[in-house]
């Protein structure tokens, strides 16, 4: 018998998900929903109308809501599903999403809205370090249903006045909390001196803080699609947190995580500034922005800048309504950094995945691509170098590992920057 979950965008009820007998999924918009004068569509690949989008349309919004890998596989575990069942998944942990997105049981209502949180102690939040690893998400906890898409181990949290809790019951968090990766040594470090230095170099990215418990490190990204008033309305004992909708570009272009990689079938930089062109309600802002988050990655050797790594952030807060723009970015790794990684950029610069083999001659063949100015890409990168090599020093992070990206930074900087000398004196 068909199972249906109701799709609400932060109170109001949006759509339905339907999986059939055979486990395919359909979604479709509520009545309701398309009779509402401000109604707008869950995603860019999913247009608001009377349509029925079926499993190949659908899924890849409704999947990049998940974990993925093996947090995705240890959460179907402990609840006894399939790895498989992107419904049943939704269904378990489809409560605090990224986005403003919420998945409730056909029928069920929303939780009404009140906030609660598990405040953690010093030694609790120890505990959730500890456990992460084996129960992603703390899937099974009672009252907790959070889901966050990506293959790091994560998890949603709310921080007020420097207390950590967990949401409970739908509860909106405000950051997300990453414990150290023993696979990759001082991964948190090597993260947030890659965003603190982005920020420095006026890139849009979400803030970040390092925290230590016990010998275990972590990272606080505070999260750009919540909104937090500075004040505690009552009957609440919280200030009050606003959910903003948010998708991947692999959501708004329908492609599901599992290709999320240009080589296997996911977003080309091509397709990505041609998004931004077609739903930024600042386009020349935006596309500027992305092309130096290219070039950024490009710099640091960030080779997992995928499809998943860049999205799209709606607010309602214009005289015109929804105002579509380039969220804030996030991620940031110098993965050249772990020899094991591969040396394969996620998405084509001008045709080459090797970041050691790229020239100025394949920015200029991106910026064919993205229908911009062969020579203003061109100088941005070496423009973009110089500001980097700037302030590297002026973050302040102390730890080995900060240190070591820092100087394998400066030596791609530099090595940079000769390139594209080299080809202006030949000019």
């Amino acid at each position: 018998m068909p199972k249906t979950l109701d799709v609400y965008l932060r109170d109001d009820l949006v759509g339905h998900l339907v999986q059939d007998d055979h486990g395919d999924l359909a979604f479709s918009y509520a009545d309701s929903w398309l009779e509402n004068a401000v109604a707008i569509p869950l995603s860019q690949s999913l247009p608001l109308g009377k349509e029925i989008f079926f499993r190949k349309q659908c899924r890849g919004f409704f999947a990049g809501v998940l974990p993925e890998q093996n947090m995705r596989e240890n959460i179907a575990r402990i609840f006894g599903i399939s790895a498989k069942n992107d419904f049943k998944m939704l269904e378990q942990i489809g409560g605090e999403c990224a986005g403003a997105v919420t998945f409730m049981p056909s029928g069920k209502p929303l939780p009404k809205q009140k906030y609660t949180y598990r405040k953690l102690s010093t030694e609790e939040l120890l505990g959730v370090l500890k456990e992460l690893p084996r129960r992603p998400m703390l899937a099974g906890d009672r009252d907790i249903r959070l889901s966050l898409a990506g293959a790091q181990e994560k998890i949603p949290v709310h921080v007020f006045k420097g207390q950590i809790s967990l949401p409970l019951s739908g509860a909106p968090s405000t950051h997300i909390l990453k414990p150290a990766n023993k696979h990759f040594e001082g991964l948190v470090f090597n993260e947030a001196f890659c965003m603190k230095l982005a920020a420095m170099v006026s890139l849009p990215v979400a803030k970040t803080e390092i925290g230590t418990i016990d010998g275990i490190d972590y990272l606080l990204v505070e999260r750009y699609d919540r909104k937090t008033s500075l004040r505690v309305l009552p009957p609440h004992a919280w200030p009050h947190t606003e959910r903003l909708h948010q998708e991947d570009f692999c959501q708004a272009l329908g492609i599901v995580p599992e290709l999320k990689y240009q080589n296997e079938g996911g977003p080309s930089l091509k397709q990505c500034f041609d998004l931004l062109r077609e739903t930024s309600d600042v386009p020349v802002v935006d596309i500027l922005a992305l092309l130096k988050a290219v070039i950024f990655n490009f710099l640091i050797g960030n080779h997992d800048a995928h499809g998943k790594n860049f999205s799209l952030l709606y607010s309602g807060e214009t005289v015109l309504g929804r105002e579509t723009r380039l969220a804030p970015f996030y991620d940031l790794v110098s993965t050249v950094y772990y020899s094991e990684l591969t040396k394969k950029m996620a998405m084509k610069i001008g045709g080459e995945y090797m970041s050691n083999r790229i020239l100025p001659k394949h920015f200029e063949r991106l910026a064919e691509q993205a229908n911009l100015g062969k020579a203003s890409v061109r100088q941005q990168v070496p423009t973009l170098a110089r500001a980097i090599l700037d302030r590297l020093e002026n973050v302040k992070i102390d730890h080995k590992v900060a240190h070591e990206v820092a100087a394998l930074i400066r030596e791609r900087c530099e090595r940079t920057i000769l390139k594209f000398e080299a080809i202006n004196t030949k000019a």
